[in-house]
């Protein structure tokens, strides 16, 4: 049992929070929610040890160990996949050094009746208990089955981890953590960097395999199939409900309309007392009645409502000029890096105002195919584009090709052409970027903020075809909510790289799984993709 007592967080005089307070449970999978800038990942750096509340302690049993996975991290390069992740047990050696040393003064002390002489004994207990249950483990095939779980292959065991992206590197750090079999696991948007199988099976470990985990996520389906708890930070205080983030939604519902109702009451309650006070100020009858109204009003604790984020993001496409019948048509493609296959034969074609998903394994050409519709590299076969065809393409990695030294004026500023140029302060004002934000360098804004600077590049002209590589990466479920249902009324073609099923369901027709050196057509929404597909394995299982 992990606790939180009393934790308060101060920044240059204002509160991020005060005298929060709550246990973790074993088994306890918790959401933690709240909108952005409320404090959730300060909150769980604070339990992982990595930084200092101004008051208040997290306490753990003796011996407990805690894991934390945040959004950005650094991996040492100099080893391989294999030994990055086996570093894991260096918990293990550690114990056994402790043990050993605990042992040799227990040897030589005297002092057998002191408190501390038994506080030796119960650690020496502790430690020999842990031990004992790591020593018939077999650390080489661990390290196997979490890596291939996270989408390594066996060929990658022995590469450096310089050659790997910062999400591969991501994963490793999750593996190392996975390894530990932890007390307690902290993850920050772990799911950012994981392709929808990675997902799937980090799910089920989570689910059959770890003890007490709190999760910070912006995937509403991940964090509804893993979380039996949520916690709401907010307004400097936090709810705590025995519920999954979908019972969560309906609850918070309910106790903000419970509260706005008893503050409703209570505001005519005031007004009923200070107008009675103003009638009869000055009646000698009514003095004693009067000065008791007086006294109740300046001792009353005001009912506060919790804050509702109206920060509001306003959405909406241009009109798409009309293309072609068949923006994209692609036939016999492949394409190879070295000698390095990523894909053969492939052939599809997307039609005029469908909507369709990439999806697959990361490292399977899903990205690749897109460079390709873009004229970005060259490739074996044929693609043609369609007749009056006119591009937006967002990168996986835009929000961190923008320039860090501009402003957010700026940033739009310099790529806006003809008559937007007049509408650059809607624009921002429409993502969410007020005045106040107009002169803040790139380099201080958040993960979810460069996504949506970047993002307004794609209002600045007429699209007609829209391709977005993982969009969604670092925004918030109210933000992806609405650019969802703004992609949905486009009128123009959608090609989605995603890993996101909830952004992907009731959105996408038709879903292009790459995967095995090929691209697979399935005529399906995303749910009935993956329903079906789980079957299939099944089957290959059972043969």
């Amino acid at each position: 049992m992990i606790s939180v007592d009393s934790l308060g967080v101060e920044f240059g005089g204002v509160t991020l929070f005060k005298d929060i307070s709550f246990v973790v449970n074993d088994n306890d999978k918790i959401a933690l929610m709240g909108k952005n800038g409320a404090g959730k990942s300060t909150l769980l750096k604070i339990i992982a040890g990595k930084q200092q509340a101004t008051y208040g302690r997290v306490s753990a049993p003796s011996g407990s160990v805690i894991s934390y996975l945040p959004q950005h991290l650094m991996i040492d390069d100099n080893r391989t996949v294999f030994d990055e992740a086996s570093q894991a047990f260096g918990q293990l050696i550690s114990m056994q050094n402790e043990l050993a040393e605990l042992e040799e003064q227990l040897a030589t002390r005297t002092d057998y009746e002191s408190q501390e002489y038994y506080d030796i004994i119960d650690r020496v207990s502790t430690l020999s208990e842990k031990i004992y249950g790591l020593d018939d483990i077999n650390f080489d095939a661990e390290v196997e089955k979490i890596l291939l779980g996270l989408g390594f292959l066996r060929s990658d065991f022995n590469r450096p981890t310089s050659e790997f992206s910062g999400g591969w590197r991501m994963r490793i750090e999750l593996a190392k953590i996975l390894l530990q079999k932890p007390d307690l696991i902290l993850l920050d948007e772990p799911t950012n960097h994981l392709d929808i199988e990675s997902v799937q099976w980090l799910e089920d470990f989570l689910i059959s395999s770890a003890k007490a985990v709190i999760v910070i996520s912006h995937d509403r389906a991940f964090v509804d199939n893993i979380t039996n708890r949520t916690i709401e930070v907010t307004m400097g205080r936090i709810y705590d409900y025995k519920a999954k983030y979908s019972e969560y939604i309906v609850l918070r519902k309910e106790r903000r309309e419970h509260q706005q109702k008893a503050y409703e009451e209570q505001q005519k309650m005031i007004a009923d007392n200070q107008d009675f006070i103003e009638r009869f100020r000055g009646t000698y009858s009514k003095t004693n009645q009067v000065q008791s109204r007086v006294r109740m009003l300046e001792k009353l604790q005001i009912i506060e409502v919790d804050e509702v984020d109206t920060s509001h993001l306003r959405l909406k496409f241009p009109p798409a000029p009309r293309s072609g019948n068949f923006p994209v048509t692609v036939e016999s493609l492949s394409k190879k890096y070295d000698q390095q296959l990523v894909f053969e034969g492939a052939s599809f074609t997307v039609s005029r105002s469908e909507k369709v998903a990439f999806v697959g394994k990361n490292g399977e050409g899903k990205s690749t195919m897109v460079k390709a519709i873009m004229g970005e590299i060259d490739f074996e076969g044929n693609l043609s584009i369609g007749h009056n065809t006119m591009i937006g393409y967002f990168a996986q990695n835009e929000a961190s090709l923008l320039d860090e030294n501009l402003t957010v004026f700026q940033t739009i500023d310099d790529i806006a052409k003809g008559d937007i140029r007049t509408k650059i302060k809607d624009l921002l004002g429409a993502f969410m970027f007020g005045s106040e934000d107009w002169d803040k360098k790139v380099k201080v804004l958040s993960g979810g903020e460069r996504t949506r600077l970047a993002m307004i590049k794609l209002l600045l002209e007429p699209y007609n075809l829209l391709i977005l590589d993982e969009p969604t990466n670092h925004l918030d479920m109210r933000t992806k909510d609405i650019l969802k249902q703004a992609l949905m009324q486009y009128d123009g073609t959608l090609i989605l790289v995603s890993h996101d099923r909830d952004f992907l369901d009731g959105m996408v027709t038709k879903v292009y799984e790459f995967g095995n050196k090929r691209v697979k057509e399935h005529l399906e929404g995303i749910t009935e993709f993956l329903q079906r597909k789980k079957m299939e394995n099944l089957r290959e299982l059972e043969a």
